[in-house]
Parts: C-alpha cells; structure tokens; sequence
C-alpha cells in the first residue's frame, strides 16, 4: 500500500514537471527555436505557447531587436604605410532565427571579424589624408560588405559608423601644426580683408561728408546771396518808394564817411572823387535853404580867402569876369578824374 502511493506520488510529480515545462511564454521582442527530437520544428512567436513534454524543447532565445556593438579600436594600415587606430560600431537586427541559430555559431563574433578585415582591405587602398576625410566613403563600403555577407546569416546591418580614426602621435603632432599655420594664415588674410574694408568704408564715409558739407556750404552761401539780394532789393525799393533826391543821397554818403575812416588800422585815407559832388549838392541845397521866402536875414556865406560871396551864390571871379587861370587848361564839369576833382577844387578857392 505504502509502495502504491510513492508511485503514484512520483508519477504525478513527473506529469507536473512536464507540464510545467510544456507551457513557455515567449517574451515580446524576442522568439524561441524549438526542437523536436534534436531537429528544428518551428519558431515561437511573443506570448503563452505550449509544448509537448519530453519531445520540444527550446534550442535559443533569440532578441529580434536591432541591436548595436561597438568594437575595440583596430590597427588598420594605410595605402602610404601609416597605422591608424579605428573605432567602430555595428547597428544590426536579426531578421531570421533559425539562420542566426543554425547557420553560423556565434553571429557577433562572426560580425565582428568581418568588419575589421573588410575595414583594411577598404583603408589599404586609401592614403592617410583620404581616410580621414572620407568616412561616408569607408561606411557605406563597409555596410554594404557586411549587409551581403549577413545575409546568409539571417541578419540585416543597418547602418556601420566610424567612431574615431587616431593616426600615430607623431603624424597627429604635424597635422596639428599643419592645420596652426593654416588658421594663422586665413586669420591673417581676414584680418587684412577687415583693414581694407574699413578703410574703403572711412574713405567712403569721408568723402561723402566732404560732399554733404561742400553742398550745405554752398546752400548756405545761396541762402546768404538771396537774402543780401532781398534786403538791396527792399532798400531799392523803400528808397523809389519815398523818392529820395540826390541831396538826400549825398548828406546818407556824408553821414558814411567817418565810419569808413574809423578804425586803427586805416593809416591812409583816400578822398573819392566823388567827393567833391557830394559837397556840391549839400552847399547847393543849403543855399537854397537860405534863400527860401520866410527867412530874411541869413548872411552871405563867406568864401574861403574870407572875401563874401554875393547873393546869388557865385564866385568873385564869375561876377568880374575874371579869367581863369592861364598856367593850366580849363576842367570839364563832366570828368571824372579825381586829379581834376582836386584841380577844379583848388582853381575854386
């Protein structure tokens, strides 16, 4: 009876293990290789999957994501027989299990040793300045060799990218000075295009000021001629207006003389010609003055040798008829020479 129940006991714990390892889930992201007697049966897709005990069992879990591996730097050496030191990283996604299981052992591996012998027969056909300008060049070449390769594999390489390219210290050394000098030499030449834009822009800027200020000088100078020209224009007509006469004239030019002759610097004095008529016209109309109706008693005015003029005004000599003077010809009324001004004057008195 004892010996009864163990057994049974034992069977239904059998039964419970196998039914316990019958049921799978399946994680999302991932799929299971399941084997039927050690032969390849089928994949299991993400969820509650149910296998029959004691003959499935699962080979792989196999991540189905896109995953990504970096690699260790690798010594590539170039077309001029210089070691460069090259980082790369490898964006893969596993796009059949089965081939990934059963097609090669370890895929990673096989990825990562593919990539650095293509990476040097790629590089060995390149100088050292062309590999490290020319990194879309060496991804794309690289990607596509992988992308063919893998295939067979049941993987997709999606995209291969070139994390650092190290040339040796010394080579990194004259690179450096290389690219120095070449950064001295444009900052030079843009410091010169600066200098000689900022002098096209003072010359530029001075010259028009010269111009802006030559054309305010010269509105101004005509401003200045209009409103000189206005006033003349005023006093013309504020003097044909009141109708001045020439003895009007005359006292004005009288009244101007001393402010001509003022000043400490006029050291010689020039009596004008004209002179001689203002004097005329103001003695002309002081005689007419005194010899207005209304007036009785003015005295004759006394000549200049102290004798008296007579009555009408005219010179001794006119009255008598006396001769004029024989030691020089006779003066024109009409001259306007101011020697004969002064000869007329002197013959006067």
């Amino acid at each position: 009876m004892i010996t009864t129940i163990v057994v049974l006991v034992v069977i239904a714990a059998v039964i419970a293990v196998s039914l316990f390892q019958s049921v799978r889930i399946v994680g999302q992201g991932t799929v299971a290789v399941i084997e039927r007697f050690g032969r390849y049966t089928r994949t299991l897709t993400p969820g509650l999957r149910i296998l029959m005990p004691v003959v499935d069992r699962v080979r792989a879990i196999i991540d189905v994501r896109e995953q990504v591996v970096p690699f260790p730097p690798q010594p590539v050496i170039t077309q001029d027989n210089l070691t460069v030191s090259i980082d790369t990283v490898i964006y893969f996604q596993v796009t059949d299990a089965r081939a990934a299981v059963y097609q090669i052992t370890n895929y990673i591996q096989a990825i990562e040793q593919l990539t650095v012998t293509t990476l040097r027969n790629i590089v060995g056909g390149m100088d050292l300045e062309r590999t490290l300008t020319s990194r879309d060049y060496i991804n794309n070449e690289l990607r596509g060799v992988l992308d063919q390769v893998t295939g067979n594999w049941g993987i997709r390489v999606s995209r291969v990218e070139l994390k650092a390219v190290e040339p040796p210290a010394s080579i990194q050394d004259s690179m450096e000075k290389q690219m120095r000098a070449d950064r001295d030499r444009r900052a030079a030449i843009l410091s010169a295009e600066g200098f000689k834009q900022s002098q096209i822009l003072t010359a530029e800027g001075e010259k028009q000021a010269a111009v802006l200020r030559a054309e305010g000088e010269a509105k101004a100078r005509a401003l200045q001629a209009e409103g000189e020209a206005a006033a003349i224009r005023k006093v013309f007509e504020a003097i044909h207006e009141g109708n001045a006469d020439n003895q009007v004239m005359a006292y004005q030019y009288l009244q101007q003389l001393p402010k001509i002759a003022a000043g400490d610097s006029n050291k010689l004095w020039i009596i004008p010609s004209e002179f001689g008529k203002a004097l005329e016209n103001v003695g002309g109309a002081l005689g007419r003055v005194g010899s207005m109706p209304g007036m009785p008693g003015m005295p004759a005015a006394p000549a200049a040798n102290g004798n008296p003029l007579p009555a009408n005004g005219e010179a001794p000599g006119a009255a008598s008829g006396q001769q004029p003077r024989a030691d020089r010809p006779p003066r024109q009324r009409g001259s306007s020479s101011p020697a004969d001004d002064v000869f007329f004057n002197q013959d006067d008195d």
